[in-house]
């Protein structure tokens, strides 16, 4: 990224434009349109609603997490009427009870349901494809769209095959990033629920930032040099094959969940078909704190993990383990932990980094 901001209604800017467009498409998996904001995910999560949606039109959406009531929030807020569906925070969405409520609304009053694929506040993956398939069995119109900010890159993700409208996600997970992209996969669904959406909108438009996409260029000032490291993050992640990534997740997901259990600590997430490959979250026993606990393991060997948000605040510590992550930066980052739960004196088993070390081993890379 550290290179001269070129200028960005140049010809140079351009080929740099397609390459990040077509590279997006790849990775999200998907032969339709890409549109990157100058924004956080939050931006490209208004984004996906106001192109899509008219006041007072009714959204399905389901507590799975701190995020997914932050979306609520912001729907809210646009004036959009939330059907929020109560959730403890520890499981994913339910297609069976997608199916049912489509089902029930007889009217078809529900134009969107809006789901977060993989919860960073939780480690609880929810089944996007389960959930399309649900809805296209209630045989109901509404919109699909999924937040996949802590997943795309990093968890297997289809936009076209899974029938998503809108995917969600943002520079500073899985594409290795600092914050400052947005972005929006949209399908032709989404395009055709545009020419009708009503929510006020200007930043956020589509149209013209697609229009001009397809020259390589963006109709406002682009994050150039963000744009730069996002050419190189998305030519690492398909040099590596996108295969070969989603296993290498998988497989450091499951040797932190090893640990976890050799240390007989609990996983937040409850479900093992929702276990997270980008992070996991972990239970510490009361009455001890997950921010001290955090606090202690900084200032002793300069390792910052993540901290329980919402009403997980002091509850959990969140280990990362997605991007540009390898098996001797997960045994460091497992060490520390282990060494911070005896300094803080948390009841625990010690082993869980011989666990796994025991699994990276055994299955390689």
């Amino acid at each position: 990224m550290a290179q001269p901001t070129i200028d960005h209604r140049g010809p140079g800017f351009a080929v740099l434009g397609r390459e990040v467009l077509e590279g997006l498409q790849r990775v999200f998996q998907t032969a339709g349109p890409v549109v990157i904001y100058p924004s956080s995910g939050t931006g490209a999560w208004e984004a996906a609603l106001v192109n899509t949606l008219s006041p007072g039109d009714a959204v399905l959406m389901f507590e799975t997490g701190h995020f997914a009531v932050l979306w609520r929030d912001m729907a809210e807020r646009l004036g959009l009427k939330v059907q929020f569906v109560p959730g403890d925070w520890r499981q994913g969405v339910d297609p069976d009870l997608v199916h049912r409520m489509l089902v029930d609304d007889h009217d078809r009053k529900i134009k969107a349901v809006a789901i977060v694929h993989n919860e960073t506040s939780t480690g609880v993956t929810s089944r996007v494809a389960d959930v399309r398939h649900q809805m296209t069995a209630a045989n109901h119109p509404a919109l699909l769209l999924v937040d996949t900010i802590s997943s795309l890159g990093s968890i297997d993700y289809r936009h076209d095959e899974w029938g998503v409208d809108v995917t969600v996600s943002g520079s500073q997970k899985g594409l290795m990033l600092p914050p400052g992209l947005g972005f929006n996969a949209i399908s032709d669904k989404a395009l055709a629920a545009a020419r009708s959406a009503r929510l006020p909108k200007a930043y956020w438009d589509w149209e013209p930032m697609i229009r001009d996409s397809k020259n390589g260029y963006f109709p406002y000032t682009p994050a150039t040099n963000l744009l730069y490291g996002l050419r190189e993050a998305l030519q690492m992640l398909l040099d590596e094959g996108l295969p070969r990534v989603f296993a290498r997740h998988a497989r450091h997901g499951e040797a932190t969940r090893r640990a976890v259990r050799a240390w007989d600590l609990e996983i937040l997430a409850v479900n093992r078909e929702e276990y997270s490959n980008s992070l996991t979250a972990v239970v510490v026993p009361q009455p001890h704190d997950a921010d001290r606990l955090r606090q202690t393991i900084l200032e002793r060997y300069d390792m910052s993990l993540g901290t329980g948000l919402g009403r997980l605040k002091g509850r959990v510590f969140r280990i990362g383990h997605l991007g540009d992550f390898n098996d001797l930066m997960l045994a460091g980052t497992l060490s520390g932990v282990e060494m911070g739960l005896t300094i803080y004196r948390v009841p625990f088993n010690r082993g869980g980094v011989n666990a796994a070390l025991a699994y990276l081993s055994a299955v390689g890379d």
